[in-house]
């Protein structure tokens, strides 16, 4: 028996300010102070500045971050092929809603608290955020198109539009949300969406 224990590395203090800055950004906003990110993180102020050129590449790489612990509820979820579609949709915003559930809907979604701080003073800011909700846009449409193929929706639904109307809709009701400090917005939203929008005929 090998009884010899890999010792796990230890984070690097790129990923400390990474994985810390976005926990925190996303708690109190981009306006974040550096040197409040570089306390969180717990490492030297100078690793900041050895690490990204500025606060906007920074701010970069933590909706990267971001994006790929969301893009894997997609495709636990929008993408998987596995359930039927509309069960799909319904698992995608109550996942969304059980993310934004532990601390009264404080947080809210990244993206949208991105895109009222930061774009109208970062240009590659505002094409990342557009790309993403283009993005999520597409992989509603996927699960739209796979229900109109199983039956789920009416043959005659507008799947570029009704995906956009959805991803637009929930980055609005998670701001109501944030402001009321209560679900009741995004549920109100999931009630409407597939009492009245998404129906077969």
């Amino acid at each position: 028996m090998d009884d010899h224990i890999t010792a796990v590395p230890k984070p690097s203090n790129r990923e400390k300010l990474l994985t810390e800055g976005l926990r925190i950004v996303h708690e109190r906003g981009f306006g974040t102070s550096v040197r409040d990110i570089v306390q969180a993180a717990g490492v030297p102020q100078g690793s900041f500045t050895n690490h990204f050129v500025s606060k906007e590449a920074f701010g970069l790489e933590i909706v990267d971050l971001y994006e790929a612990k969301f893009n894997a509820g997609v495709a636990a979820t929008l993408r998987n092929d596995a359930l039927p579609p509309l069960k799909r949709l319904r698992m995608w915003f109550q996942d969304t809603l059980e993310w934004l559930k532990p601390d009264d809907m404080r947080r809210g979604c990244l993206y949208a608290n991105m895109s009222a701080e930061a774009i109208e003073h970062s240009e590659p800011m505002r094409r990342r955020i557009a790309a993403i909700f283009s993005q999520n846009q597409e992989s509603v449409a996927y699960c739209l198109r796979a229900a109109v193929e199983a039956g789920e929706l009416s043959a005659s639904t507008d799947i570029v539009e009704a995906a956009g109307f959805i991803v637009s809709s929930l980055q609005g009701a998670i701001l109501v949300a944030k402001a009321a400090r209560s679900p009741e917005p995004i549920q109100r939203l999931l009630r409407t969406l597939f009492s009245t929008v998404l129906r077969p005929e």
